[in-house]
């Protein structure tokens, strides 16, 4: 099987592909990545020394680059990651994401029906389902979850899948959807949640928790997502949504805090700050559909996989320490460095020279 992952320099993308090539040695794997900011090239260092693994550089909205590999590499399979991803970049600059995520989706889809593609799989995230009220633990987002977005990056996201859906029932082009929790894990980049507090909390600097820390995440370790999707790519229905979830719901408080605990650091460290525009109050996946007609159910606890995930950022800090020493530095200034420092009982301090992000 010949298969194109979009978007594999990154977080979840190179899981995929490490977990693909473990996993089925056979199949030929071909990464397009555009290397924007949270593409990082040494994060494939160690496929790029497997001979069934190829690395392109390119945009997918590039449709002469794309038509072009599609004609080179007749893929059995495509399964895009590719994605402009963090919420606050997206306030910050929609039409990014709005190109990226909506048109790249679109030239893919149509190189795919070109080029006779078996399986095209769109990697969505349950943002697009909006969120739950905190108080409704019984609540859970399905398959049939209306969409109801919360900010431009979640609301790109949600119009690629309906485009999706779109070229399914128009074109035929066979297609998979799948909607998942949080993801954790190695080569998460610096600036999401879990990676931006172990490396915060190892230097002693202060750890932004926006709010009060009440919103609350279901967390997935990264290579079980990895593992729903192949069977989803190999075995799921043509047409189909499926939601992947962990059933490990935390709240941001308790994420930072058990991290703190695992590293022997002080809670004093944690710095409340003001919360950003639209942020959602609680996902909750219930991945009922997948585990019925797959039999794929998550395993690791969150206990478990933060252990895990803290061990490889400890055993891994030069691959992020770079990451932390150039651009994403930059960002976090210009995005963050403002914000309002706010105390435990959300009255307003002052300001000194504080920073804060995003929840996973």
């Amino acid at each position: 099987m010949n298969i194109l992952v979009t978007g594999g320099a990154g977080f979840i993308g190179s899981n995929f592909i490490y977990y693909m090539l473990e996993k089925h040695p056979s199949y030929r794997i071909v990464c397009l990545d555009l290397l924007t900011y949270a593409g990082n090239i040494s994060t494939l260092e160690k496929a790029m020394k497997n001979n069934n693994f190829r690395f392109v550089k390119g945009d997918i909205t590039d449709k002469d680059l794309v038509f072009k590999l599609f004609r080179e590499e007749k893929f059995d399979v495509v399964v895009n990651f590719a994605a402009e991803s963090h919420v606050d970049r997206s306030i910050d600059n929609p039409e990014l994401f709005l190109k990226t995520n909506i048109l790249g989706t679109q030239i893919l889809m149509d190189a795919s029906i070109k080029y006779n593609v078996k399986r095209y799989h769109q990697v969505s995230t349950d943002e697009v389902y909006g969120d739950l009220p905190l108080d409704r633990t019984d609540l859970f987002f399905t398959e049939g979850t209306p969409i109801q977005t919360s900010s431009p990056y979640s609301a790109s996201k949600a119009s690629a899948d309906l485009l999706v859906q779109a070229y399914y029932r128009t074109y035929k082009l066979p297609i998979t959807i799948s909607r998942c929790s949080n993801n954790y894990g190695p080569y998460q980049f610096p600036e999401k949640l879990i990676p931006l507090i172990i490396s915060r909390a190892l230097n002693d600097e202060p750890l932004p928790v926006y709010g009060k820390g009440e919103n609350i995440r279901d967390w997935i370790y990264v290579e079980e997502h990895s593992e729903a999707i192949d069977l989803i790519i190999n075995n799921g229905k043509v047409g189909e949504v499926y939601n992947i979830g962990g059933h490990n719901e935390k709240t941001n408080l308790e994420v930072v805090e058990t991290i703190i605990d695992e590293l022997g650091k002080s809670k004093e460290l944690i710095t409340f700050v003001s919360d950003r525009p639209g942020h959602d109050l609680r996902y909750a996946i219930d991945p009922t559909k997948i585990r019925n007609e797959l039999g794929w159910e998550p395993k690791i606890r969150f206990n478990e996989g933060i252990k895990m995930t803290i061990k490889w950022y400890l055993d891994n800090q030069e691959w992020w320490e770079d990451i932390i020493s150039g651009e994403y530095m930059n960002y976090y200034d210009k995005m963050y460095g403002d914000r309002k420092i706010i105390s435990d009982n959300i009255k307003e301090v002052a300001i000194e020279e504080m920073a804060t992000e995003k929840d996973g």
